[in-house]
C-alpha cells in the first residue's frame, strides 16, 4: 500500500511537470494596403496664379504725381481714374493756345473784310489787281494760321487730358512703381495692370528637369492653403534660358479650369507626374531578408494571421522599394516589425491602417 501511494504521487508530479507550451502572443503590427502606382511623381514646386496678360502703364506726359487713386489688389473697370499729375503746366499751355486762337480769329475777320473790300473796288474798276491779290493771299494765310491755332488748342487739351491716368480695360492693380509727389517722365512705368479673365500657373523649374519632362506630363495644381481647390494644367511656354543665379527656368501653365478659389496671387503647389506601367511600391521596412530570400508578410483579413511570401525587388531607395510581383493590389502587408513574426502568428492591426 505504501509503495502504491508513492507511485501515485510520482505520477501526479510528472503530469504537472509536462504542461503544454503557452500559445504565441498576439503581436501588434503596423500594416499598409497595397496599391498599384500608375503615375511617377517628378517633383513638387511652389508657384502662384498670375494673369496671362499684364500691361505696364504710365503717363503720356511728364510731371509731378498729384494723387494715386487706387491701391494694389483693387479691381478697376475701363475708364477708372488711377492717378493724376499736377496739371498746372498743361493748363497754362492750353490758355496760351486759346489766346493765339482768339488773335488769329480776329485777324481772319480783318482779312475777310479787306478781301471783300478789294473785290468790290476791283469790280467797280477803281481797284488794282495787285491789291486784290494781296488781300486774297492774306485771307488764305490767315485761314491757315487759324487751322494751326485750332490744332494747337486741341493738342493742348489732349496734353491736359494726359495728366489723368485711366485704365483702358477691366483689370486688377498688381503693382505701383511711383508714389504721390514723385516726378515722372513721359512713358515711365507707373502701375501694372493684369487682366483677370485669363489666369495661368507660374512656377520655376530646375534647368536639369526641363529637358527630362516627357510630352505626356501631367501637372496637378492645388492651392497651398486649401488643397481641395485644385485643377490640372499643361505647359504653355518655358523660358528658353535659365536664370544665371538660380539655374531655373520659368514655366507658364494653362489651367484646364479656373476654380473661384484660384485668384490672382494665390500661392499654389504644382505636382509633376507622368503615366507609367503599374507597379507596386512599399516601404523598405516591409521587407525581410533571411536565408538568401526577400519576403514580405501578408495579412489574412479573416483570421488576422500572417504568412510569408517571397518577392523580387526591381529598385529601391532609402525609404521605399519597388516589387516586380508577388503581391496584388488590395492586399494588406506588414509595414513594420517583420523580423519578429512567425508563419500563422496572430497579429493586431493598428487602427489607422484598418
Amino acid at each position: 500500500m505504501r509503495t502504491l501511494w508513492v507511485v501515485s504521487i510520482g505520477l501526479l508530479l510528472g503530469a504537472c511537470s509536462k504542461s503544454e507550451p503557452p500559445p504565441e502572443p498576439v503581436r501588434p503590427v503596423l500594416s499598409i494596403k497595397v496599391e498599384a502606382l500608375s503615375e511617377e511623381n517628378l517633383g513638387r514646386f511652389a508657384g502662384s496664379i498670375q494673369a496671362r496678360y499684364e500691361s505696364n502703364t504710365g503717363f503720356r506726359v511728364g510731371g509731378r504725381i498729384a494723387s494715386r487713386n487706387v491701391d494694389v489688389g483693387a479691381e478697376v473697370e475701363k475708364g477708372t481714374l488711377l492717378a493724376t499729375l499736377d496739371p498746372s503746366d498743361q493748363q497754362n499751355q492750353l490758355r496760351s493756345a486759346q489766346g493765339d486762337l482768339a488773335r488769329v480769329e480776329a485777324q481772319l475777320i480783318n482779312a475777310q473784310a479787306n478781301a471783300r473790300r478789294q473785290q468790290a473796288l476791283f469790280d467797280r474798276g477803281v481797284g488794282a489787281q495787285a491789291q486784290l491779290d494781296i488781300a486774297t493771299t492774306d485771307l488764305k494765310t490767315t485761314q491757315a494760321s487759324l487751322d494751326q491755332a485750332r490744332a494747337a488748342v486741341n493738342q493742348s487739351k489732349d496734353q491736359l487730358g494726359y495728366t489723368e491716368l485711366r485704365s483702358d480695360h477691366k483689370a486688377v492693380v498688381t503693382a505701383w512703381n511711383a508714389e504721390a509727389g514723385q516726378v515722372v517722365t513721359a512713358g515711365q512705368q507707373v502701375v501694372t495692370l493684369a487682366q483677370p479673365d485669363i489666369k495661368e500657373a507660374v512656377i520655376d523649374l530646375p534647368d536639369t528637369l526641363v529637358d527630362q519632362i516627357p510630352q505626356d506630363v501631367v501637372f496637378s495644381v492645388a492651392a497651398q492653403l486649401d488643397p481641395s481647390i485644385n485643377t490640372t494644367a499643361v505647359i504653355r511656354e518655358i523660358e528658353p534660358q535659365a536664370q544665371s543665379a538660380t539655374r531655373t527656368r520659368r514655366a507658364r501653365l494653362t489651367l484646364a479650369s479656373t476654380p473661384p478659389g484660384l485668384r490672382l496671387g494665390t500661392a499654389i503647389s504644382v505636382t509633376l507626374s507622368s503615366a507609367i506601367k503599374p507597379r507596386i511600391e512599399l516601404p523598405a521596412t516591409a521587407l525581410q531578408e533571411a536565408d538568401g530570400k526577400t519576403r514580405i508578410w501578408v495579412i489574412d483579413p479573416q483570421s488576422k494571421t500572417v504568412a510569408p511570401r517571397d518577392v523580387s525587388v526591381t529598385s529601391r531607395t532609402d525609404s521605399t522599394v519597388v516589387l516586380a510581383g508577388g503581391v496584388k493590389s488590395g492586399e494588406r502587408v506588414v509595414s513594420a516589425g517583420v523580423n519578429s513574426l512567425k508563419p500563422g502568428q496572430a497579429v493586431k492591426l493598428d487602427e489607422d491602417s484598418q
